[in-house]
C-alpha cells in the first residue's frame, strides 16, 4: 500500500512538475535519495517512466530528467459544433499529437453522422501515428445537453442530426472506445477552474456570449448538471427586455438566447447606430468608440444582467463570468456595466469578469476532462475538479452525469 502511495505521488509530480531530476523528485514527494532511485528503477521497468535527456547548467555532471511515458495511454478531446469536429489526440502526460478538424453534415440518418464522426476520429488519430485501438478514453463537447438517463441530446437545436438517439452509446460503439459526451459551456467552466480566471473559486457562474448563448454553474468545484442534464440552459429562459431602444421585441420579454445572441446583437448595436456582420464586432467597436459606444453597451448589459439576475439570487457565487466572443470583446467595459445592473436587481454583491483563455477552450476542457478519467484509470490518480462520469446502463458508453 505504501509503494502504491509513493509510485502515485511520484507519478503526479512528474505529469504536474515534470520532467524532473531524481532529486527534484525526492523534494517534490519527500522520500530518501536511495527510495527515490529505487521507485524510479521499478517504474522504468514497469514501462510508466522514462528517461527525459539531461538538465545542464552549473558546474559537474549533467542530471538524468525523468518524466511519464506518455504511449501508456492515449485519449480524444473533440469540439462537435454545427460546423463539425476540432479532434486533439493526446497521450496521457496531455502532449498533444494530432489536431484534425472536419466537415460534418448537417443533417441526415444517425447512422450517416455517427460513421463520419468515426471517419474523421480514426482521420486524427492516423495523424498521430496511431489507430482507433489506441484510444483509452474519448470526451466530446457538444452545445445542449446529454440526458444521463437515455443518452439523448436536447437543447441543441442547431444539432438536428445529432438528436434522437443513444449519442455516447452510437458513438462509443461505433469507436469500441469509452466515450464521455459533455455539454460544451461546461467543458469551458473545467478549463477555466483550471487554467482561467475561476482557479481559486469555489463557486461561479459562466454565461456563454457568442452566436448562441449558454451557461454554467459551478458549485463546491463540481458542476452542475441537474436531474436531466439541462442545468445551466439559461438561453430557454423567458425574461423581459430592459433595453432603452426598440427592436422589435416586446418589453415583456422573450427567451434569453433570443436577446443576447449574435443576430439580436446585431440588431440591437444597429438602433444604436454600431453596423456590424456579428455580435463580438458590434461590441468591439463600442468599447473602441468610449463613451459613445456606451448607451449601446448598457442596454445590452441590461439584457445579461436581467438573464443572470435570477440564478445569481438563487446559487450566490463567488464570480459572473462572461465567455464566448461577444463576452470576451465587452472585456471591462461590459463588466462593469452588468456588475451596475446586477447590484440593482439583487442582494449578492457577485463580481463580474470576463474569461482570458485562448484557443479552443471547449477542446481543452475536453482534454483535461479526457485525461482525468484515463490518469485514475491507470494510475490511480484522482482530483476534485472532475468528477466521474456516470456509465449508462444502455450500453458501454460513458455520459455525463
Amino acid at each position: 500500500m505504501l509503494r502504491e502511495i509513493n509510485d502515485r505521488a511520484a507519478i503526479d509530480a512528474l505529469l504536474r512538475d515534470g520532467p524532473l531530476t531524481r532529486s527534484e523528485l525526492e523534494y517534490a514527494i519527500g522520500l530518501s535519495k536511495p527510495a527515490t532511485a529505487q521507485l524510479l528503477a521499478r517504474l522504468e521497468d514497469e514501462g510508466v517512466v522514462v528517461r527525459e535527456g539531461l538538465r545542464g547548467g552549473g558546474r559537474g555532471p549533467r542530471a538524468q530528467l525523468w518524466a511519464v511515458n506518455g504511449a501508456v495511454a492515449h485519449v480524444a478531446a473533440i469540439d462537435l459544433t454545427p460546423r463539425g469536429l476540432d479532434i486533439a489526440i493526446a497521450d496521457v502526460s496531455g502532449e498533444t499529437l494530432a489536431e484534425h478538424r472536419y466537415p460534418l453534415p448537417p443533417r441526415g440518418e444517425p447512422d450517416d453522422v455517427v460513421g463520419a464522426f468515426r471517419g474523421a476520429v480514426a482521420a486524427a488519430c492516423e495523424q498521430a501515428g496511431l489507430t482507433l485501438a489506441d484510444l483509452r478514453h474519448v470526451v466530446v463537447g457538444t452545445p445542449g445537453a446529454v440526458n444521463p438517463r437515455t443518452g439523448h441530446l436536447w437543447f441543441a437545436p442547431h444539432l438536428p442530426a445529432w438528436e434522437g438517439f443513444d449519442m455516447p452509446g452510437r458513438i462509443g460503439a461505433e469507436l469500441s472506445v469509452p466515450v464521455t459526451i459533455e455539454n460544451d459551456v461546461n467543458l469551458v467552466a473545467l478549463e477555466e477552474m483550471i487554467a482561467g480566471q475561476a482557479t481559486e473559486a469555489r463557486s461561479f457562474v459562466m454565461v456563454w456570449l457568442d452566436q448562441g448563448i449558454g451557461g454554467a454553474i459551478v458549485i463546491d468545484r463540481r458542476l452542475l448538471r441537474g436531474a436531466t442534464g439541462g442545468a445551466g440552459e439559461i438561453d430557454w429562459m423567458h425574461v423581459p427586455d430592459r433595453a432603452a431602444v426598440d427592436t422589435g421585441i416586446a418589453p415583456s420579454g422573450t427567451r434569453f438566447g433570443d436577446l443576447v445572441s449574435s443576430p439580436s446583437v446585431v440588431k440591437l448595436a444597429k438602433a444604436h447606430g454600431f453596423a456590424a456582420r456579428n455580435g463580438w464586432t458590434a461590441v468591439t467597436k463600442a468599447v473602441q468608440a468610449g463613451q459613445q459606444g456606451e448607451p449601446f453597451l448598457a442596454d445590452l448589459a441590461r439584457r445579461v444582467a436581467t438573464g443572470v439576475a435570477g440564478v445569481v439570487s438563487v446559487v450566490d457565487p463567488e464570480l459572473v463570468l462572461l465567455c464566448g466572443k461577444t463576452g470576451i470583446a465587452g472585456g471591462e467595459t461590459l463588466c462593469r456595466l452588468i456588475s451596475a445592473e446586477l447590484r440593482s436587481m439583487v442582494v449578492p454583491r457577485t463580481p463580474v469578469a470576463f474569461s482570458a483563455l485562448g484557443g479552443n477552450a471547449v477542446r481543452a476542457g475536453a482534454l483535461h476532462s479526457a485525461l482525468a478519467v484515463v490518469r485514475e484509470q491507470v494510475f490511480g490518480l484522482t482530483g476534485d475538479i472532475t468528477e466521474p462520469s456516470r456509465r449508462l446502463e444502455t450500453g458501454s458508453a460513458v455520459a455525463s452525469d
